[in-house]
């Protein structure tokens, strides 16, 4: 959820919350103050009606046009000892006008004249014009509350979202970095302090980070360039050393040890070297490569040790597939394609090859029957389950070469043939297996 949706959601929820807790009380408050002004009528209308039977003079009209009706009936000393002098009640009263019932807010007072008799002063009001405006009330209260809701989460949406567009513009800014090309121009003016405080320090750790980077990348392509003459020094000298007739047989045995720990390791430099020139675009003019043809060559090259682990290898080319690139990266890219097949290919497997004008994919059956984590395997050192001859970086030069020159390399797991398949399209747009 954006940030903005986020804001407005939680602001809508605490402002419902609020005004319906305003909402109520102040509906209730105003029918409160109502009731009020009805009991402060009976009170009056009823001191008034008393005042004058105890004067004796002529009581108000019963049928004076207001609905309002009143009688007077005599009580026992008894009766008002035990009840309330004045009492307010909810009760039906009947309209002779309408000749019906209806509800009426009663009000009851008990007095006594001169003569020490009481009596009991019984005053009602209709109630159904003050129901009615109780519900006109509810539904104004409701309304109102309801569309000045409404106007503020709209307001504060848009306020929000206007101070938010420097965030939106850096967001954008950080899709289109990357940090192996020059930092692109942040036009995002604000005069918000903390944006441009965060643009500053954004702006400050890309330098740092395309700096660090470019020194990585120089160390590795140093340090692999300055390794090549040792290495070879030391195989020439374990070869030299193997033609000593007086070394016996554990001896040989040790120098073949490390000779072949020394070549996994000149392969290894080998691989850094390449990664290194092509991060930092030292390729020779591309060429024309059928790659049909190159794969020819290689299957044969590989031909012996696919035959030592018994893996039966098919092809299927429904067109020629030609790449403009470099004939050597080429050869790297797919020769560490079919080694990385082979490698995790078990004895007695298979691997199908198929070829097409614009792709090219290989499967291979392997002991892991599930899915690779997509994210790692194009990762350099990533190895997997299988680490013997196997020095992490092949497919992460295959994810290197299919970058530079806009190819696209990507992984599936074919369930219904439990195999695992690599693919390389020339457009955008690989294709699922």
């Amino acid at each position: 959820m954006k940030l903005v949706n986020r804001v407005i959601t939680r602001l809508s929820v605490v402002l419902f919350i609020i005004f319906t807790i305003w909402a109520t009380m102040f509906y209730f408050i105003i029918i409160d103050e109502i009731n009020d002004e009805t009991d402060d009528a009976l009170e009056d209308y009823s001191d008034h009606i008393i005042q004058r039977f105890l004067a004796g003079e002529q009581l108000p009209a019963k049928d004076n046009g207001t609905n309002n009706t009143y009688y007077i009936i005599e009580v026992k000393p008894e009766y008002a000892t035990v009840n309330k002098q004045i009492s307010y009640s909810e009760d039906m009263m009947y309209l002779e006008s309408k000749n019906e019932y209806e509800p009426a807010r009663v009000y009851k007072a008990i007095f006594r004249n001169k003569d020490n008799r009481y009596f009991e002063l019984t005053v009602a009001i209709p109630t159904i014009e003050k129901a009615d405006l109780q519900l006109t009330i509810l539904w104004w209260t409701v309304g109102i509350y309801l569309l000045l809701m409404l106007a503020i989460i709209i307001i504060n949406a848009w306020i929000i979202s206007g101070n938010f567009k420097p965030l939106y513009r850096l967001l954008e800014w950080l899709k289109h970095y990357e940090i192996d090309k020059q930092i692109p121009p942040l036009n995002n003016p604000t005069r918000t302090t903390e944006f441009a405080e965060l643009n500053k320090a954004i702006l400050q750790s890309a330098d740092r980070n395309n700096e660090i980077y470019e020194q990585q990348k120089n160390f590795i392509g140093n340090a692999s360039h300055e390794l090549q003459t040792p290495l070879a020094v030391c195989l020439n000298r374990l070869e030299m050393l193997t033609e000593d007739e007086s070394l016996t047989d554990k001896q040989m045995e040790e120098i073949e040890k490390v000779r072949r720990t020394l070549n996994q390791t000149v392969k290894l430099n080998k691989i850094l070297l390449l990664l290194s020139k092509i991060e930092n675009g030292q390729i020779p003019e591309p060429e024309d490569v059928n790659i049909n043809v190159l794969i020819a060559d290689l299957l044969e090259s590989y031909r012996d040790v696919f035959d030592y682990k018994s893996i039966e290898v098919s092809i299927r080319e429904t067109d020629t597939l030609h790449l403009n690139m470099n004939r050597g990266l080429a050869s790297a890219m797919f020769s560490n394609l079919l080694k990385n097949a082979f490698i995790h290919t078990t004895t007695g497997g298979r691997i199908e090859i198929e070829i097409q004008s614009d792709w090219f994919v290989i499967s291979n059956t392997s002991s892991v029957e599930a899915p690779l984590p997509a994210d790692k395997i194009f990762e350099r050192f990533y190895k997997g389950n299988n680490s013997e001859g196997n020095s992490g970086l092949g497919l992460s030069l295959v994810a290197s070469i299919a970058k530079l020159y806009d190819y696209v390399i990507s992984y599936n797991y074919l369930t219904k043939k439990s195999m695992h398949s690599f693919s390389v399209a020339v457009k955008p747009s690989p294709r699922k297996g």
